[in-house]
């Protein structure tokens, strides 16, 4: 579909510019021919008072049959001129196509991908609270603790459906623009952030340690707490018990960066390109040991930094932790 697309907007670009290529051309040999002309009228009348009528024909003649030649090749250099523009600019509007449609194409793949996965991770807890109650239901014998254990078991896949929609509806209505911005503190901000996760933390005997700055930048104050919440959980989650997660804040020239740093398993190189891709999920340990994700959080996290004209990276291996740092501009 694009390449019929891209060659029919080629010939659009290829007839726009031919037709102001002809236009120019045409332009350009009636002008040269009238100077030819003028030239040779001019010099014609000049030597007609000098030159005998035998003389005059001949070298009247000769002029003519100059100004023919010299007509005739401009009007070869022109069909040249306008050769090399069709062939160059078939190149040229070919590649100036495929660039315009690039983003178009890339737009729709994103979107086909994200419509699959979505799919994908929504028939999940379906199938599975399904799967379920059909079990149930043919079970003449089912007692109460067994109806019981079943609901139990749909309001956690019920949980996840709520997860991941809720997680949706982030990315959909995250348009990269920050509508009223503020000064926000971000010392404060990953306070709150340690805060909101302090629980989970505890439940695995993990310290978060904190070596903060003042430091202030222009966004939203809750976008952003969100933002560190998702780095600080994800590290709580790959972390062992009873480690040690560093959340670091500090100034580097016209920009912050906030470090938060876990002891969990790494991430091998070939997976980090694509950590912050919508429902990516490794297939190492890391993501076993997690569970319960969609691979929704990164790309939140990046959506998020970029509405504040940051960005976000991340450095791990295999056994050494993670690394990821967000670069925030200063107010």
């Amino acid at each position: 579909m694009f390449h019929s697309a891209a060659v029919k907007l080629t010939l659009w670009y290829l007839a726009i510019m031919m037709a102001i290529s002809l236009i120019f051309s045409g332009l350009l040999y009636r002008v040269s021919s009238a100077e030819l002309e003028r030239g040779v009228n001019h010099q014609v009348g000049y030597f007609n008072n000098f030159l005998t009528p035998d003389d005059f024909n001949n070298f009247y003649s000769l002029r003519e049959q100059q100004l023919n030649q010299d007509k005739a090749r401009l009007k070869t250099n022109l069909l040249v001129f306008n050769l090399l523009v069709l062939v160059s600019g078939g190149a040229a509007s070919y590649w100036l196509a495929r660039r315009t449609l690039a983003p178009i194409e890339d737009s729709l793949k994103s979107q086909s991908r994200f419509a699959a996965d979505a799919s994908h991770e929504l028939r999940t807890p379906l199938t599975a609270i399904q799967t379920e109650n059909e079990v149930a239901l043919r079970n003449p014998k089912l007692t109460k603790q067994q109806a019981t254990d079943l609901l139990k078991s749909n309001l956690e896949e019920v949980a996840k459906l709520k997860n991941l929609s809720e997680g949706l509806l982030r990315l959909a209505n995250n348009d990269g623009r920050i509508k009223n911005p503020e000064l926000v503190d971000l010392k404060h901000t990953l306070n709150q952030a340690v805060e909101r996760q302090a629980k989970t933390a505890e439940s695995k005997s993990i310290k978060i340690s904190q070596k903060l700055v003042d430091a202030k930048t222009s966004g939203d104050p809750d976008s952003l707490t969100e933002l560190f919440s998702i780095l600080i959980d994800n590290a709580i989650k790959y972390s062992p018990l009873k480690t040690t997660i560093n959340v670091e804040l500090s100034r580097h020239g016209k920009e912050f960066q906030v470090r938060i740093k876990d002891q969990g398993q790494g991430i091998a190189a070939t997976e980090l390109p694509n950590i912050f891709d919508r429902f990516y999920r490794t297939d190492s340990s890391r993501s076993r040991s997690g569970g319960g994700g969609y691979g929704l959080g990164l790309a939140i996290a990046k959506k998020i930094t970029q509405a504040h004209h940051g960005h976000i990276n991340v450095a791990s291996a295999p056994d050494k932790g993670s690394t990821f740092t967000v670069h925030l501009p200063a107010a």
